[in-house]
């Protein structure tokens, strides 16, 4: 099954400014290198509550789930 690569970006739109920034960052220079494999954790992640994904993204709080550690490492990258 193939990601819808444009629902995906859209749903990295957060209410969270902070997350917001994140996100533009990580679109821009990360986004479209990204494989299905990795899309799908991504689009995992996306579920999450704000609060909760922020702070996995600034450290304040552990990764939940092995499978999204290589994705919070590339969203905290400054």
């Amino acid at each position: 099954m193939t990601i819808d690569r444009g629902r995906v970006r859209w749903q990295c739109r957060r209410a969270l400014l902070e997350l917001d920034l994140v996100f533009a960052r990580f679109l821009e220079r990360d986004f479209d290198r990204l494989d299905d494999g990795q899309l799908a954790v991504l689009e995992d992640l996306l579920r999450c509550e704000d609060h909760e994904l922020w702070a996995m993204v600034n450290g304040s709080r552990p990764v939940r789930e092995d499978r999204w550690k290589e994705m919070i490492a590339l969203l905290g990258r400054p």
